[in-house]
């Protein structure tokens, strides 16, 4: 079948193109059917979304978040999370505060560093405890208020042994929500806090073996001991510094 005439086809340029296709000029350009534009995402004039606005916890600055809480609860169910998980692969008491104790150590050398950081940072002057006791104040009240949000209860030296301190804590965070059986009342969850102050006092140069021990009462009965029992090394240094 032949055409008289050839057939229309489709054309990409406008009528108005048409025209100059037809009667070229050089002023006159062809103009093509375009879809809109689409902004790139790489532009540097693209408003960044609020994933991109999103700060990373990295990104956080140290001293905004010195006095923020943790919900009570939400700490409660790791930590509780956290000794069911230990209790299963341990074979006794012994193990399972261990292990506690370990756990706490790791925390205690980040809360340490954190707290030089800030102290570096928010200080002209800032300086380092070289007495034991100042060092055991700081541990009282700082590091308690730091990861507890409050201060510890009492501070005593044993009337026994020269190289013995406990600090006091008649109602621990940690403990506020846990039911220990009763076959395993020798267990004391406050190993975690001994190894934070473990790891405080052997960042601050004052090695020494720190447990915790149940010492109820009947107006406290979750009251916790922490036993420090410094290393003969830190006792000589007291007393050259005497």
């Amino acid at each position: 079948m032949a055409y008289t005439h050839p057939p229309t086809r489709l054309s990409v340029l406008s009528t108005a193109s048409q025209a100059s296709v037809d009667h070229p000029s050089p002023t006159t350009g062809s103009t093509r059917f375009s879809l809109p534009s689409v902004p790139s995402i790489n532009t540097a004039s693209n408003k960044p979304g609020p994933a991109a606005t999103r700060l990373n916890i990295y990104d956080r600055n140290l001293n905004k978040t010195r006095v923020a809480e943790v919900s009570a609860s939400a700490f409660s169910f790791l930590f509780s999370e956290i000794v069911q998980y230990t209790q299963r692969r341990v074979s006794g008491i012994n193990d399972l505060e261990r292990r506690l104790n370990t756990l706490g150590y790791r925390i205690g050398m980040r809360v340490l560093e954190l707290m030089a950081w800030r102290a570096d940072s928010s200080s002209k002057n800032p300086k380092r405890e070289i007495r034991f006791l100042p060092a055991l104040m700081s541990i009282h009240t700082q590091v308690w208020k730091a990861v507890f949000g409050k201060p510890a209860d009492a501070i005593e030296k044993s009337v026994e042994n020269a190289d013995e301190y406990m600090i006091i804590d008649n109602d621990p965070p940690i403990e506020r929500h846990i039911s220990v059986p009763r076959d395993m009342s020798q267990l004391s969850c406050s190993s975690f806090t001994a190894g934070i102050v473990e790891a405080v006092m052997d960042g601050l140069g004052f090695p020494a073996r720190v447990t915790a021990h149940n010492t109820p009462t009947a107006q406290f009965p979750s009251r916790t001991t922490i036993l420090i029992k410094l290393e003969q090394s830190v006792l000589d240094r007291e007393e050259l510094l005497k």
